[in-house]
């Protein structure tokens, strides 16, 4: 998402089209575009993350949101135009995915300038005040709240946190007067030196800890994870940056692949439950009908022949040898086998 520098940089890119008459105007926007052909523009101006284009009586505030973008005198061929204002001397102002909407009234009335931290008339002791009226609020929450900090995004929030050592998860309301005071200041001064570097192109030359993985002061990694109300990410480093404030749960880092699970309001858990055993696996309801129907048979043995019999039957009656004795190697040799055996016993009582 566009910080406040970023809508100041385009403040000034389009400078130029103040006082010009707007021709015709063209998009997919739901206003009624026919408002603003044949107005002139008295003003451009900002306020936090709003790009305001001032005529006489009323204005058109212009939000880009998480990936807007704007093109001058030239248009974009991979993205329909969100709001193209089309002027008397042939130049153009393209916005695209953007939200647009009328303020009525003078600016004056409707924004609070001392709010911003990049406008002239920023108050750092309205901002102190209106942070001591939330103390419950976690810090990572009040900086991107832009009722006190208009302008400041989630890149100034990592960098500031990290800057003035302050925990993510830390309650307003548990901040040393020194402490507090000191947010306020750097998320100005740090509005300022991320105008500067942006405008250097040399911005993310400049991150410590946004989108980082190791803590430059101790050198562990960071922990990443969305927190807050505004589920927002967050890199900090657990040894450098102090929590004040008891929040009564553990941290539990999130990754991005676990985007299709919802984020809690604080990505905090209570307590971890333990996980519950898994299921017995049952038997398809035919089988379970059937064993149900039918009673258990008993195991029959495997039937023997009656060689086996005769065989088993020789083998008992025959004369255990003496422990500890060999068997003669005469006596095997002269011991029939069981068929010639029964053959000489009926020729036996045949002679009888």
């Amino acid at each position: 998402m566009p910080e406040g520098p970023s809508i100041v940089i385009l403040k000034d890119e389009v400078a130029a089209f103040a006082g010009r008459r707007i021709a015709s105007v063209d998009g997919n926007t739901t206003i009624d575009t026919s408002r603003l052909v044949g107005q002139r523009i008295v003003a451009l101006r900002s306020w936090g993350k709003h790009f305001l284009v001032e005529f006489d009586g009323f204005a058109l505030r212009i939000h880009l949101l998480m990936f807007g973008t704007y093109r001058i005198d030239e248009r974009r061929e991979d993205k329909p135009v969100r709001l193209g204002l089309r002027f008397d001397d042939g130049s153009e102002l393209n916005f695209y995915t953007c939200s647009v909407r009328f303020v009525e009234g003078p600016l004056d009335e409707t924004y609070e300038w001392s709010g911003d931290v990049m406008s002239p008339a920023w108050n750092p002791a309205i901002a102190r005040r209106k942070l001591r009226a939330m103390p419950d609020a976690l810090v990572c929450d009040a900086l991107l709240d832009q009722t006190v900090f208009a302008g400041v995004g989630n890149i100034i929030k990592n960098e500031v946190l990290f800057r003035i050592r302050v925990h993510p998860l830390s309650a307003v309301g548990a901040l040393p007067a020194r402490k507090l005071a000191e947010l306020v200041e750097q998320a100005r001064i740090y509005s300022f030196e991320f105008l500067e570097w942006k405008r250097a192109y040399v911005l993310r030359q400049h991150w410590l800890a946004h989108t980082r993985r190791i803590c430059p002061r101790c050198d562990i990694p960071f922990v990443k994870a969305y927190l807050g109300t505004t589920n927002r990410r967050s890199f900090f480093c657990e040894r450098c940056q102090r929590r004040y404030g008891a929040v009564g749960a553990e941290l539990v880092p999130v990754k991005k692949a676990e985007g299709a699970r919802p984020a809690s309001a604080a990505r905090v858990l209570a307590e971890v439950k333990p996980r519950k055993a898994p299921k017995p696996v049952k038997a398809p309801k035919a089988m379970q009908a059937a064993d149900a129907s039918t009673p258990a048979k008993p195991v029959k043995a495997p039937r023997r022949s009656r060689a086996d019999e005769v065989a088993s039957d020789a083998v008992r009656r025959r004369p255990a040898p003496r422990v500890g004795a060999a068997p003669r190697v005469a006596e095997v040799a002269a011991q029939p086998a069981p068929r010639a055996a029964r053959k000489a016993a009926r020729r036996s009582r045949a002679e009888r």
